[in-house]
């Protein structure tokens, strides 16, 4: 709780040197809505299903009505972000890196997601069909290998980066592309479409349940994926789980409200938490831009390397 206040505190010291902040009277009117930006690798329908308890608690409190963005890709998001036409989201680590390179103004990161354990990490993982024969990194040399997207951290970042390192460059598969978000990747993998896929896990819990958050618990809780038929052949390093990030130019009172709903929303509203959490977490944890600048950099080596 004290961590809770610290950034509470934070957050509206930062608003008042950053902003001209409206009067109390007229920051509603002036903000119109609340626009919420939800990042694509799962069915829009399921997206909207779980932050429509977020989307009412925050209508309640900031008085003014909530939009929710589902957008088909990360840029989406992102993008919307920068312009201004979203005023907060749940980024990976990536694309909160991407945006800050692009504009250090525009965002900053206030909470992330704390594992059951109270950790703050999550892994990258390989996955190929269970009755694929592919039982190892080495079986998979020849083989296509879908990404989730461009802008994620564990579908594209850390994977190209990590296996790079160990020398498996993409040219080590007969094809590599993009599944079009985390969901999609696995689903084209399950359909044979491509021998593997990589996604994102908590690596805690119980396998059979997808573990306790990720993109494979989701796809396990929404009927979409039996764990028995899947196989992981590699895991990566821990990556730092990614932030809620928020506009900085959010007036202070708006500010406030969001960050005192997230800072307590796992012990006054838990089934609303789970929901947005994405599975089984013990909270929101503050955070600030320092958790993310190894990210950072290695986003701006892949930049550079791009060009």
């Amino acid at each position: 709780m004290a961590k809770y206040m610290l950034v509470l505190a934070a957050a509206a010291a930062a608003s008042s040197a950053l902003v001209a902040v409206p009067a109390a009277a007229d920051w509603r009117e002036e903000l119109g809505s609340y626009n919420i930006g939800l990042l694509g690798g799962e069915n829009e329908a399921d997206r909207l299903r779980r932050y429509q308890c977020l989307d009412d608690l925050l209508t309640e409190r900031l008085g003014v009505p909530v939009e929710l963005f589902p957008a088909s890709d990360y840029a989406g998001v992102m993008q919307g972000l920068v312009a201004g036409q979203l005023h907060m989201a749940s980024l990976g680590a990536s694309g909160y890196a991407g945006i800050h390179l692009q504009d250090p103004d525009a965002v900053e990161p206030v909470f992330t997601t704390a594992q059951v354990d109270g950790s703050l990490g999550y892994y990258s993982v390989m996955i190929v069909r269970a009755d694929s024969g592919i039982e190892s990194l080495e079986d998979m040399q020849g083989r296509s290998l879908a990404y989730a997207d461009p802008n994620s951290t564990s579908g594209y970042l850390v994977p190209r980066n990590e296996l790079a390192a160990q020398g498996i460059e993409d040219a080590y598969f007969s094809r590599t592309g993009f599944g079009g978000g985390h969901e999609q990747a696995i689903v084209a993998v399950l359909n044979g479409q491509y021998d593997a896929g990589v996604t994102w896990i908590s690596g805690q819990g119980e396998r059979a349940e997808g573990y306790t958050r990720g993109n494979l618990r989701r796809m396990v809780d929404n009927g979409l994926l039996d764990m028995d038929d899947v196989r992981i052949v590699w895991q990566s390093s821990i990556i730092p789980n990614g932030p809620i990030v928020v506009r900085k130019d959010l007036p202070q009172e708006a500010r406030e409200i969001v960050v005192d709903l997230y800072g307590t929303m796992h012990e006054t509203h838990p089934e609303c938490f789970a929901e947005v959490a994405g599975g089984e977490a013990a909270g929101f944890e503050p955070i600030d831009h320092s958790f993310y600048e190894q990210t950072i950099e290695m986003r701006r080596r892949e930049i550079a390397q791009s060009r």
